[in-house]
């Protein structure tokens, strides 16, 4: 029987299903406050029918009350647009939990982009023995990332779980106590979480997934590519920045990383401790049991009772695993050999680390660590510098930081700062000596701008009495100017002796981060990702001229404005003029739960990223490969939008904008994630301490979603008024990463809504502000659909379309309740009456209306 159309499987599966389970939530109680699953569908009905007339949030609000509540006194009104939060929050779980479950039956698990597809279409070719070479070294790896945007509480991921569990079967009468537990279960915390706290969040997508889907993916490539042949290359590796991004958050520290790093120890022996004793279950025979035993006991005494005199290692734990496997096969017959081999393979991948903890400092604090350092120990006359450093050219102070060789202890420092660098350095050697040397051997420079940035990290390093350290100096290049400089900045590293050597014990692999987060905050959409795309052709020429092998770690989180979107099809339009032997990504905040949240959809995306690779390598295309034309159309697109959007930030209402009328200054009251809201202390805003995820998060509660298109329209009409047109058309038809670029940017105008804030057009102060974006908004999707051919946006993604769409009507009231708040603390602030108690309730208000909007904006990956 033909299999349905997606869409329809999703009409079927998902969008039925909710609202069957809706209707069933809605008639539950959860508190003494009755009706107010009643409520809640006529206060939707309002929102609809009131922004359809034009109305404003605040008059939309008040004919709800005027209408359904009319006798009913301020603190009763509030009590229950709070209430209205608390069931719109829990309704965007239900469709969460409802689409985790239908991914099987939406998603073809075995269809284009996946293993099987991509091995029978290898076969079919005759590739295989090229899809097995280039297995042998490509490697994909995520890098998990707690941004504020996963807030949910253990207890409510566990709710989540089991109801996706129950709704796979139907099974109404568990789903009923669910969804009656969910409506009575706190969503958020009365503290922030600790950095610890995030990493434990996180740790639980290890455990409970990662460990199954990645395992489940290197085992069939092992069995169905290479013939059960023994793989060298672990093909998928995690990386984990909770505990280790010192990134500007003043609560990570030694301390931290050293626990976080325990921590992932602890849990991936956890999982080997499960899989022995199941192993054990089967294994009954000979004399394996009373090995299968020790290993047991081994395992137990180092999760409950770790020892330093311990003599269960990685290697005699490897070694034992090894010494089973040939009594299986040389006395038993092979029995359960399948089982065995599935735990040898978890072991190979995983090791005693489980995640890569990387850590993460910015640039211009390790130029101040390193200033601090020489003082003192110039002060101390040890040597170390030389007297006059700070009068030496920039060129001779290289090369005296690249042959800085010292071992300085943490204690010995006098600056609170220079302490804690030094002793992150520390916390990797003693995380090595643990957790082997995949448990922390990358460090990470943000805001890199000069070859000297690295250097100043490297001499710390070498200053640790680290000899030949085994950790790997990635430096991120974030902003415009950064990205148009980074080969010229590499090449200064690759031609330093010493640098080179540090290469050369290192394999001759440089791994270099790209952060499209900074990137569009910096230069809009258009320019960042075209720089980025630049930076990696010229990175990648000039790497291969001096026999580096360039990896590239891209800094990509959930909304198309912080890189995020279609990542597979992004990966799948880059070509040979890109190094691609590796894929890094991090993935952050509600992109891990929507996307790597369940066994399945967590395979499915990373088969999705592998078969990126795969296609790249095997099966070639030349819409990969853009032309001299078309990349002279792609500059002058990106030139002019870049223009377009530096104007738009140097408005002088732009930050007052942001401070007054957007939900920014929230993000720091709303306890979702341990790191402050900006870089600095200062209580001035500017745009330089704004961290992208709270920048990007505003402007996507004010539903205009600035960086996923700002400056894009404007860029096409220059072509338009021209008459040229049709050189953005053949760019467009010819290059997938721009059709990839287009795509992404109808996502963020698909998830905008004008409507919501059309109030801010009479605004004395901020209404002309408010019609610069809008017009940008209305120009930008005329624009994308004449190019594209679409009669609407994202019409080749009906299913995302469709989820999206489901998920926006979720959340209109709340956003309504926000903006409804918001004006009201304005109002107050404008006339200087403010009434603390009112104005605390209507903070509140915003506040909590912030968590249901942000996992309502799930991204794909």
């Amino acid at each position: 029987m033909a299999r349905e159309p997606k869409i329809e499987r999703f009409n079927q599966d998902v969008l039925s299903k909710y609202q069957i389970y809706n209707s069933i939530f809605m008639t539950l109680p959860f508190d003494k406050v009755t009706n107010t699953g009643v409520l809640l569908p006529l206060f939707k009905e309002v929102c609809d029918k009131g922004f359809a007339e034009k109305q404003t949030p605040t008059q939309i609000v008040e004919n709800f009350f005027e209408l359904y509540q009319h006798n009913s006194t301020e603190d009763e009104k509030n009590t229950l647009l709070f209430r209205f939060i608390q069931y719109i929050e829990r309704q965007v779980v239900l469709f969460d939990a409802i689409e985790d479950a239908a991914f099987t039956k939406v998603n073809n698990m075995v269809g284009r982009g996946t293993l099987r597809s991509l091995k029978e279409e290898a076969a079919e070719k005759g590739l295989m023995d090229v899809m097995k070479e280039f297995l042998k070294t490509f490697k994909v790896r995520p890098t998990l990332t707690a941004h504020p945007t996963q807030f949910y509480p253990g207890t409510v991921l566990g709710i989540i779980r089991d109801l996706d569990k129950a709704i796979r079967v139907d099974d109404l009468l568990t789903i009923k106590r669910l969804l009656a537990q969910l409506g009575k279960t706190a969503f958020f915390k009365k503290e922030k979480p600790s950095p610890y706290d995030e990493a434990i969040s996180l740790i639980w997508y290890l455990e409970n997934v990662f460990y199954h889907s990645v395992s489940s993916i290197y085992n069939y490539i092992q069995q169905n590519v290479f013939d059960g042949e023994t793989l060298e290359n672990d093909i998928i590796n995690l990386g984990f920045w909770p505990g280790g991004d010192r990134d500007g958050n003043p609560f990570v520290t030694t301390e931290t990383t050293l626990k976080v790093a325990e921590k992932l120890k602890t849990s991936i022996l956890s999982n080997y401790y499960k899989d022995i004793r199941r192993l054990k279950r089967k294994i009954t025979f000979g004399e394996l049991p009373e090995r299968i035993n020790e290993l047991e006991h081994q395992l137990y005494q180092n999760i409950y009772y770790p020892s330093k005199d311990s003599v269960f290692t990685l290697a005699s734990f490897e070694s034992e695993l090894a010494a089973i496997r040939v009594s299986l096969i040389e006395e038993h017959n092979s029995l359960y050999l399948k089982d065995l081999d599935g735990l040898i393979n978890k072991v190979n991948l995983f090791g005693f680390h489980f995640g890569t903890l990387d850590i993460r400092q910015d640039s211009r604090v390790h130029h101040n660590v390193i200033t601090e350092i020489i003082k003192e120990v110039t002060a101390a006359g040890l040597g170390i510098f030389p007297d006059n450093y700070e009068e030496l050219s920039e060129d001779e102070q290289m090369k005296v930081l690249s042959k800085v060789r010292a071992s300085i202890q943490p204690e010995d420092l006098k600056d609170d700062m220079a302490r804690a660098t030094i002793g992150s350095i520390y916390a990797m050697k003693k995380i090595q000596d643990e957790n082997g040397e995949r448990g922390a051997n990358r460090y990470i420079i943000s805001n890199n701008g000069s070859a000297k940035n690295v250097l100043e990290t490297f001499s710390m390093i070498n200053m640790c009495g680290w000899e030949n350290p085994t950790l790997d100096v990635i430096p991120l290049f974030e902003t415009v100017p950064d990205l148009e400089v980074a080969d010229k900045v590499m090449e200064q590293l690759y031609t330093n002796p010493e640098y080179l050597a540090h290469l050369k014990r290192r394999g001759m692999k440089q791994t270099i981060m790209l952060g499209f987060s900074d990137g569009t905050k910096d230069g809009g959409y258009l320019m960042a990702n075209w720089g980025i795309f630049k930076a990696k052709e010229a990175l990648t020429e000039m790497s291969r001229n001096h026999g580096v092998k360039v990896v590239f770690f891209d800094g990509r989180g959930g909304p198309p404005a912080r890189g995020g979107g279609k990542t597979n099809q992004f990966y799948a339009s880059l070509g040979p003029t890109i190094e691609d032997e590796e894929i890094q990504m991090t993935v952050q905040g509600q992109t891990i739960s929507s996307n790597f949240g369940t066994k399945d959809s967590c395979q499915y995306n990373l088969e999705q990223l592998l078969g990126a690779g795969i296609s790249n390598e095997l099966f070639t295309n030349p819409t990969k490969i853009i032309k001299e034309e078309n990349r002279a159309t792609m500059q002058e697109l990106a030139d002019i939008s870049y223009k377009m959007y530096s104007d738009f930030k140097a408005h002088d209402k732009f930050l007052p904008y942001l401070e007054r009328m957007s939900t920014l200054k929230f993000y720091a009251k709303a306890n979702i994630g341990s790191r402050p809201s900006k870089r600095g202390s200062s209580s001035e805003l500017k745009f330089s301490d704004l961290r992208a995820i709270p920048f990007v998060g505003s402007w996507s509660q004010l539903k205009q979603n600035v960086p996923g298109f700002f400056g894009v329209g404007t860029a096409i009409k220059a072509f338009e008024d021209r008459g040229e047109l049709d050189r953005v058309h053949t760019l467009y038809k010819d290059s997938i990463f721009f059709r990839t670029l287009l795509d992404n940017s109808m996502m963020s105008l698909t998830k905008s809504f004008f409507e919501l804030t059309a109030y801010m057009q009479k605004d004395p102060e901020f209404g002309a502000f408010w019609d610069i974006i809008h017009n940008e908004y209305l120009l930008t999707k005329r624009l994308l659909l004449k190019v594209s051919g679409f009669d609407e946006l994202m019409q080749n993604e009906q299913v995302g379309k469709a989820s999206i769409q489901i998920r926006e009507s979720i959340v209109l009231p709340l956003l309504t309740i926000q903006q409804y708040a918001l004006k009201k603390i304005q109002d107050m602030q404008r006339t200087g009456e403010i009434d603390k108690e009112t104005f605390e309730v209507y903070e509140k208000m915003v506040t909590r209306s912030l968590f249901g909007n942000i996992n309502a904006s799930r991204n794909s990956a």
